[in-house]
């Protein structure tokens, strides 16, 4: 024991007590997904507090020379018999009341209970001291070493900190009308029984106005059950923002819906409200199923949700390499299915599981904020098979010849707060779009492969647009690099219209078992819907000088060797309300898109002058500009640009209102000219998808958008935060001043401008550009491959709920000519995989 004291004196130095701010990664090992619980438990640094699996320990001494780890083990203690067992062994699922995870009442997350080994080892030898060691021990090393392993097990684990313990979809704000609703005095008294809804005679779901006391029906779900939209129609009639759902009235509250902030909210003069008209809440009893309990009965219905998971089979688990399966952390199956997908196309696995050896040697001293090292340490951790095994299942001793569905799989909780660090959304535990987090992680993954290999090529091609002036007969062609490709719903080419008329019909009707009747689309539909040409209204010629008609046709300019495909199932109604296209599509198994390649300028075609339309200045102004912060008397070329056209703000205002960025609906109004509502809605109709839509509105001439802000007044944590995600320093400062210094802005202006950001320096996960792989040399434009358009559906992601902010999703995926349906941490065999219904389908190139 004299010994092992004196080597820990000769280390004491290098021992460090965490304070507040130290990251202490005492759950997960920094370069795979080994934890307390797994063999040979984790080895934390006690210097950088970095933790390692047994199998990198040695690695990360040998590197840095730190010799000083806390060694954590843990157990599952076995779970007390219940009695409410079954006797399967396992206790039968309560029925949720609470639409929530993790908190009484609500979906059910296992909570596991743990005996805790701690230990102090010293490397290389492996030398261990316990903490009845320590007692006797010389006091100043037994109080440093004690204070660091006191201080490392208090600290809140970076992992437990991004984890969700729980979520409550309950949680309501106060509204902001409930203080001062304006109650007419119209002597309407409500009665405690027997409502209806004053236009359709509807008894179910019906909404009290707690300004004028109308009775009506509320919203149609996605479904077609509900109401019929009158309670909603009302508001947009009279500006009468809140209701109460009469039935959930109760001496503890009720639900109180406020259209005008379109979500449930709390009203704390809500007794008040309702004695106005009448309604004594004290004595009121619930009689209708609040909104929670029909969102947890619809998340629980026969339909999409147990089709999409096919629920209604026993599914064999599999397990092995290429079959792991990934926890959900809350709100995070969009991830993980996207994920699981992207790790079955081989140049994902070569660029990052083939060379994790060579990319864990060449990780930076923190591993967990470098990109390329999180990335391969996720795709080996999907790959290697070494975490695809059966869940223990401590609750059966005798368990079992026969496996469960859960796998003991990964949990992504580096790689998830590392790509969503500085983004609005992905930074959150919300639910997101699939689609919008493919996109997200492609530019993260081109941002980090610049000059070298890049698999995000794999999905990249080039997309021909070409615009003919009805008038001029002239043509103008633009190429631009596209990774998605979005195919419209043509509802009105369902092939089951009678069926769908008449379950409307009976709907409108009251009739309460009208059945749910789903669109049958046909794939071609779909595919003829995004081939023809567009009519463009108000295009302005530059061959007549004048706005004319004028027709868009969309082409492949090239072949990408994946092809990904999203359903635009997600839309929105005549009200502006998000809803989602409950449809069927015969989705085929391969594809020919040969028809659709590009073929340029065609023979005797005339092109358009390049010449832009002319800018909307201010009348007694000249055009040149005005006189800058940089600008002299001498040199107009020093003038900053003149930053204020002549925008019609009443549009701008309403486009805003329904919901899409001020910036670009400024650029709405600017390149049609002032037209009005209707001209600025189809600009941005047109140009949702483009990559600058939320960009600001850059004038001809000049170099930045509005509210450029001089260097020196750029907020220097603002800088950091973004020089943090991997740009350099004048990157961060461009995308600051182009943004008038709002932080969530830059965040978003940087990852829409990549390429105008090509020649500046970019570093990898934190490295300086040296390190950055690839060197400073960008190529001279983006990469695409090419070849003949023929495709097999190799994958496909389905989403389940009202919206791509709420729900559920799932990834099915061909291995081996079988399908496997990855459902979070269940990994089956598909017996009936749903093709039908998918959101986004991943097809690769048929070989010759």
């Amino acid at each position: 024991m004299a010994e092992v004291g004196e080597v820990l004196m000769s280390v004491l130095s290098t021992i460090r007590v965490p304070k507040p701010g130290d990251r202490v990664h005492k759950d997960e090992c920094a370069l795979s997904f080994s934890s307390p619980e797994s063999e040979g438990g984790l080895y934390v640094c006690m210097n950088s507090f970095l933790g390692f699996g047994s199998q990198y320990v040695d690695r990360y001494h040998a590197r840095t020379g730190q010799r000083a780890y806390l060694h954590i083990t843990r157990s599952r203690k076995p779970k007390k018999e219940d009695d409410s067992n079954s006797g399967s062994g396992h206790p039968p699922k309560k029925k949720p009341t609470r639409l929530a995870i993790g908190i009484e009442g609500g979906f059910d997350v296992e909570q596991e209970q743990y005996e805790e080994d701690v230990k102090v080892v010293i490397l290389p030898d492996r030398q261990e001291v316990t903490s009845e060691d320590l007692a006797t021990m010389p006091d100043v090393v037994r109080e440093r070493v004690s204070l660091s392993m006191t201080g490392i097990m208090a600290a809140d684990s970076v992992s437990h900190a991004l984890q969700v313990q729980q979520w409550d979809g309950e949680v309501r704000q106060e509204s902001r009308h409930a203080a001062d609703l304006k109650q007419l005095d119209n002597g309407v008294k409500i009665p405690p029984s027997g409502w209806r809804c004053e236009v359709c005679d509807l008894q179910e779901n019906i909404w009290m106005n707690l300004t004028d006391g109308k009775l009506l029906c509320g919203r149609r779900y996605f479904d077609g059950s509900g109401g019929n939209n009158h309670a909603l129609l009302h508001f947009q009639e009279t500006g009468y923002p809140i209701a109460v759902k009469l039935g959930t009235i109760t001496p503890d509250g009720a639900d109180v819906y406020s259209y005008d902030e379109d979500d449930m909210v709390l009203d704390s003069k809500l007794p008040e409200h309702l004695a106005h008209f009448g309604i004594n809440m004290m004595t009121m009893e619930k009689t209708e199923r609040t909104m929670t309990e029909l969102e947890i009965a619809v998340n629980q219905r026969v339909g999409e949700w147990e089709v999409i998971q096919e629920s209604g089979t026993t599914l064999r688990p599999l397990f092995g390499s290429g079959l792991t399966g990934m926890k959900n952390l809350g709100n995070s199956c969009y991830l993980n299915s996207v994920m699981q997908v992207l790790f079955t196309v081989p140049d994902f696995q070569n660029k990052y599981v083939s060379n994790i050896d060579k990319i864990i040697d060449e990780a930076p001293s923190d591993p967990t904020q470098d990109f390329k090292t999180q990335v391969a340490k996720l795709g080996y951790g999907l790959l290697s098979g070494d975490y695809s095994k059966p869940a223990p299942d401590h609750g059966d001793e005798n368990a079992a010849s026969e496996p469960r569905g859960d796998q003991i799989g990964i949990a992504p909780r580096m790689f998830k707060a590392l790509v969503g660090r500085g983004h609005p959304e992905f930074s959150t535990n919300r639910q997101q779009d699939a689609q919008e987090f493919l996109l997200h992680f492609i530019n993260m993954v081109e941002r980090n492969c610049r000059s070298a290999s890049n698999p995000s090529e794999a999905f990249r091609f080039l997309v021909e647009e070409r615009i003919v002036c009805q008038q001029s007969q002239k043509a103008k062609y633009t190429q631009r690099v596209d990774y998605i490709v979005q195919l419209p719903v043509p509802m009105d080419q369902a092939t089951n219209t009678e069926e769908l008329q008449e379950a409307e019909r009976r709907r409108e009707e009251g009739d309460s078992s009208a059945p749910t009747v789903r669109a049958q689309i046909p794939f071609t539909a779909c595919m003829a819907a995004l081939s023809e040409p567009e009519i463009l209204a108000d295009f302005w010629s530059s061959a007549v000088q004048s706005k004319t008609t004028a027709t868009k046709t969309t082409r492949f300019a090239s072949f990408p060797d994946h092809l990904v495909i999203q359903i635009k199932k997600f839309t929105f109604g005549l009200d502006w309300v998000p809803k989602k296209l409950d449809v069927s599509i015969d989705v085929p198994d391969t594809l020919d898109l040969s028809a659709l390649r590009a073929t340029g300028q065609q023979q005797g075609e005339e092109l358009l002058p390049e010449v832009a339309p002319p800018p909307l200045m201010t009348p007694d102004v000249e055009v040149k500009g005005i006189l800058g912060f940089h600008g002299n008397e001498e040199d107009d070329s020093l003038y900053s640009p003149l930053l204020s056209p002549v925008l019609d703000d009443s549009t701008v205002s309403q486009l805003c209102e329904m919901g899409f960025p001020l910036e670009a609906c400024r650029k709405a109004v600017y390149y049609t000219g002032n037209t009005g509502i209707d001209a600025a809605m189809n600009w941005i109709m047109g140009h949702m998808d483009d990559p600058d839509f939320g960009s600001p509105l850059v004038l001809p001439g000049c170099s930045s958008g509005p509210g450029t802000t001089p260097t020196e007044s750029l907020s220097e944590e603002h800088l950091a935060t973004i020089v943090s995600m991997g740009f350099s320093r004048d990157q961060a400062t461009k995308a600051l001043r182009a943004t008038s210094n709002v932080l969530d802005r830059a965040v978003d202006w940087i990852f829409s401008h990549l390429d105008d950001l090509e020649s500046m320096d970019v570093s990898e996960g934190g490295r300086s550009a040296a390190e950055s792989e690839g060197g400073r040399d960008p190529p001279p434009g983006p990469r695409v491959r090419d070849g003949p358009g023929k495709y097999e559906l190799f994958a496909f992601i389905s989403h389940m709920g009202t919206s791509t902010m709420c729900g559920h999703y799932v990834c099915h995926i061909k291995k081996d000519q079988q399908w496997v349906i990855f459902n979070d941490q269940k990994v089956c065999a598909s017996e009936k995989p749903p093709k039908d219904l998918g959101y986004l389908y991943f097809y690769r190139r048929v070989a010759e």
